[in-house]
């Protein structure tokens, strides 16, 4: 009932929600049924990150994008670490954790959510992970080397690195000084950053407030892939947009207890998979979403999904022989 009402007023406010419970109850009964859930029940994040696996398009050879987000409530500081899996322009969003400061993940924190999937869903499953360039740390890339699994990781521009075929330490831009602007170079020999040997890459790129500046980005190998992947991890962005504010308004709640905000976004994940699988299937099997001179879509497969979720919900007669309920199916 929470998800369907979730997907009708498209916000988190309780009493918008508990407004539109399909029961019989009065609304302020409902407003406290909701209060309670919240409260109170025991929402697994295992059992919802399983759940979720079940219902991704793809199970192998999955791209793994890490990345924050974060508001301010009052006094309370509200920063969601994020694990996604990258599909198709947007990220399914899988295990988080709440993060109780405002800055940046540490690197224990960073091993603790990939064993969490490691634990979940094992390694076999991984084509590699994408992470910005706040994403580092010595521990954290010896973690993913031993465990062998691929990374694609943006570096800042006076990281040090480490030649081991000239015997010399070197600023990481330095290999990439030389490049014109949108040009890549993939550097064939090992590099050692810290303790941990790697590969680098990178370009010279525009930045409309910064002028020229470098991307640069660090592999486990494959160094002539880093382009290619590293592009998708914007993808997790995406996601944080649409249980933001281009979906559910998440970052409205007045909620500021951590454990009663992680259950929230729980079942915002829940609500944005449904949507997304079902502006899936609209794109590609009923109709193409409109592609505008600009090049991209005049609205997003996750807001196709939605509209038509909600129009459903609000107007049974709406349904055009879809059973929008069959997205949530694991079967």
């Amino acid at each position: 009932m929470f998800v369907i009402a979730l997907c009708k007023v498209q916000t988190v406010g309780f009493e918008k929600l508990a407004n539109e419970f399909d029961n019989e109850a009065l609304a302020a009964s409902s407003l406290r049924r909701v209060q309670r859930f919240i409260a109170n029940y025991a929402l697994d994040s295992d059992l919802i990150a399983k759940l979720i696996f079940s219902l991704l398009p793809e199970k192998r050879d999955l791209k793994l994008s890490i990345d924050r987000t974060n508001w301010k409530f009052g006094q309370t500081d509200i920063n969601i670490f994020m694990l996604g899996v990258t599909y198709k322009g947007v990220a399914f969003p899988l295990l988080f954790k709440m993060l109780t400061k405002r800055g940046n993940s540490n690197c224990k924190e960073r091993i603790n959510l990939v064993n969490r999937f490691i634990e979940l869903f094992g390694t076999d499953c991984i084509d590699c992970l994408m992470a910005d360039r706040e994403f580092v740390g010595d521990k954290w890339i010896k973690f993913l080397n031993d465990n062998k699994i691929r990374y694609y990781i943006r570096i800042r521009n006076n990281f040090k690195i480490y030649l081991p075929h000239k015997n010399k330490e070197i600023k990481a831009s330095w290999l990439f000084n030389s490049l014109k602007t949108g040009e890549f170079l993939h550097y064939r020999r090992i590099v050692r950053m810290g303790t941990q040997l790697c590969y680098v890459s990178g370009c010279k790129v525009n930045c409309k407030t910064k002028g020229v500046e470098f991307l640069i980005i660090v592999s486990f190998n494959k160094p002539e892939q880093a382009q290619i992947n590293y592009k998708e991890r914007w993808q997790i962005e995406t996601c944080f947009r649409a249980m933001k504010s281009n979906g559910f308004d998440i970052e409205k709640t007045h909620l500021q207890d951590i454990e009663r905000i992680e259950k929230l976004t729980l079942i915002v994940m829940i609500a944005f998979v449904w949507c997304y699988k079902t502006g899936i299937f609209i794109h590609e099997k009923l109709k193409k979403i409109e592609i505008k001179k600009h090049g991209r879509k005049a609205k997003s497969i996750f807001k196709c999904g939605l509209s038509y979720i909600a129009n459903v919900l609000l107007n049974s007669k709406n349904q055009n022989n879809i059973d929008v309920f069959n997205f949530l199916s694991c079967t």
